[in-house]
């Protein structure tokens, strides 16, 4: 009987230690699961806040009544000197797939056609200069012949590119001057460019890297723009914006860095209202929301090829014209 007794107080003692263990076992487990949960639940909450960070109509949703730049990226004050240069050459890397064939839209067979060009280009389009040059270079072909020329002719024929007096006095000026110091031919460098009667870096810039291959960053009002706008740089004399923003690149990029950035700017980033809802490039800007939002609305802001219209060159490279661009008018046709 006392055996009997034994066993009997042993067995609670067994089964109470086994319940002990089971819930210390349950309890070991529970946290584990509960973490799992709210892991599972993680997971699942961050695509769509990943959506809404980079969607422009999640963000334009989102924001309706403010510019919604702050949902679509981080302000530019809080990056890293890495992270803006990842950003930046991120941009660049993007308009190179939607503009794979950006190039020069002053129409120039040398050279001297170039430098010319690109002085006439300023405070006008470069269509009315491609639709202006073909009568000058017909008759003044060379820095000689346009040296020698009489003012007056000169005038009448630049007319329709605006400033006309001061223009011809340029470009005779800079005809005489490669005339008597560079023998004829305009010179490779940029010491040497820049001494040339209406010929600043940016224009010394246009024909290094266009006609000679050399890197170089034009900073014209459209580039000027858009760098200050994606927040590459707060800076406003060219210069500096220049500095600044060939310290983000390698000096290899800069030539077509300039296209890209000049093409974005006259066909989808414009000055008064860009097409945000139509922009490839919407998710990387700090300043997208400034324009229109809308797609359909947006699309409606498209200049050039992009919108139907043609392109500024009326003798385009056949890469541009492959891609499905067309070229521009004749004077007097549009």
């Amino acid at each position: 009987m006392a055996e009997k007794t034994s066993a009997a107080k042993k067995a609670p003692a067994k089964k109470a230690g086994a319940g002990k263990a089971a819930a210390k076992k349950t309890a070991t487990k529970a946290p584990a699961k509960t973490a799992a949960a709210g892991k599972t639940a993680a997971v699942k909450k961050a695509p769509a806040a990943k959506k809404v960070a980079v969607a422009p109509k999640k963000a334009t949703a989102r924001v309706k009544d403010t510019a919604p730049a702050r949902t679509v990226v981080h302000p530019p004050g809080d990056e890293s000197r890495t992270a803006l240069v990842r950003r930046a050459r991120r941009i660049n890397r993007e308009l190179a797939e939607v503009y794979p064939y950006a190039h020069p839209e002053l129409d120039f067979d040398n050279p001297f056609q170039l430098v010319v060009a690109t002085v006439l280009s300023a405070q006008t389009t470069d269509l009315r200069v491609n639709q202006t040059t073909p009568a000058l270079f017909a008759r003044y072909p060379t820095p000689e012949d346009l040296a020698a020329a009489n003012p007056e002719e000169v005038e009448e024929i630049l007319r329709p590119t605006g400033f006309f007096r001061a223009k011809t006095k340029s470009v005779i000026g800079l005809s005489k001057a490669l005339v008597e110091e560079f023998g004829g031919e305009v010179p490779g460098r940029l010491e040497d460019l820049v001494k040339l009667p209406g010929v600043g870096r940016k224009t010394a810039f246009v024909v290094l890297g266009n006609a000679f291959g050399r890197p170089g960053i034009t900073v014209d009002t459209h580039f000027q723009r858009l760098v200050r706008r994606w927040r590459w740089t707060a800076e406003t004399d060219p210069d500096k914006i220049e500095a600044a923003v060939g310290a983000l690149f390698p000096k290899s990029d800069w030539t077509d860095l300039s296209h890209h950035v000049i093409w974005h700017g006259r066909r989808i980033c414009h000055a008064r209202k860009p097409a945000c809802g139509a922009c490839p490039i919407a998710p990387l800007c700090p300043a997208y929301g400034e324009g229109e939002t809308d797609p359909e609305k947006a699309k409606k802001l498209l200049k050039y090829e992009k919108g139907g219209f043609p392109g500024q060159r009326l003798r385009p490279p056949q890469s541009y014209l492959d891609a499905g661009g067309t070229p521009a008018p004749p004077l007097g046709a549009g």
